[in-house]
Parts: C-alpha cells; sequence; structure tokens
C-alpha cells in the first residue's frame, strides 16, 4: 500500500470529511483557511497532489465537470485496515504483534474486539 506525505494526508483527510466531491479549488480554499496566516498553495500543486493521489489510488476523478471533482477512493476506516493489514502482514511472528497489540488496547477497544471477534 502506498504511503501519504503530509500534504497528501491533508487532503485526504477533507476528501474523507466531505460528504461530497470536491474540485481542486476547493481544497485549496480550505486549506488556505486551516493554515496560519492564510498560506495559500497553488492550484497547480493542489491538482499535482490529486494526481498523485490518483495514480495511487486513493481519489477517484470526476470528469464530466469542468473543474474536475475528486472523491476519497476508499473511506479512511477502510484505509486505516489496510494499513493494520500491511504491518501485521509484514511480521515474522504474527501472533507476538497480535498479542502487543492486544495487551495494550484500552478497556473499550477490548470490548470492541470481543464484540466483533464473538459476530464472526
Amino acid at each position: 500500500m502506498a504511503t501519504l506525505g503530509e500534504l497528501e494526508r491533508q487532503v485526504m483527510d477533507l476528501l474523507w470529511a466531505s460528504d461530497d466531491t470536491l474540485s481542486a479549488y476547493d481544497i485549496q480554499a480550505t486549506l488556505a483557511a486551516a493554515t496560519e496566516g492564510g498560506k495559500t498553495l497553488a492550484a497547480t500543486t493542489v491538482l499535482t497532489v490529486l494526481s498523485r493521489l490518483e495514480a495511487k489510488g486513493f481519489v477517484q476523478r470526476e470528469r464530466s465537470t469542468r473543474p474536475h471533482r475528486y472523491r476519497a477512493a476508499a473511506s479512511r476506516e477502510d484505509h486505516m485496515a489496510d494499513l493494520m493489514h500491511e504491518v501485521l502482514g509484514g511480521a515474522s511472528n504474527r501472533t507476538a504483534v497480535l498479542e502487543r497489540f492486544v495487551g495494550q488496547v484500552g478497556p473499550e477497544d477490548a470490548e470492541a474486539l470481543r464484540r466483533l471477534l464473538a459476530g464472526r
């Protein structure tokens, strides 16, 4: 699975939080409003980031409108689950990794895991 750089993560956070598709200009404006001092990225920078995210499979582009509009290809939860599977897949001792993970979760997460495993 491809990793996300800092700016890519910021763009994905906006797309994951949005119920609608966003244009590069929407993203540009939102990022400018969220940064201290209102530093504005160039539209070409945002378009480059979106193009890279599309190539990595993180975003889908609607080409039927101008400007093009973008949406996340999968939910944040799907992305996080994929990352967890990738990390676990790289472990030489999966049981030890799971044991340490479960040993570090709080009571609420442990209960959620119990419920999820019981429903399997």
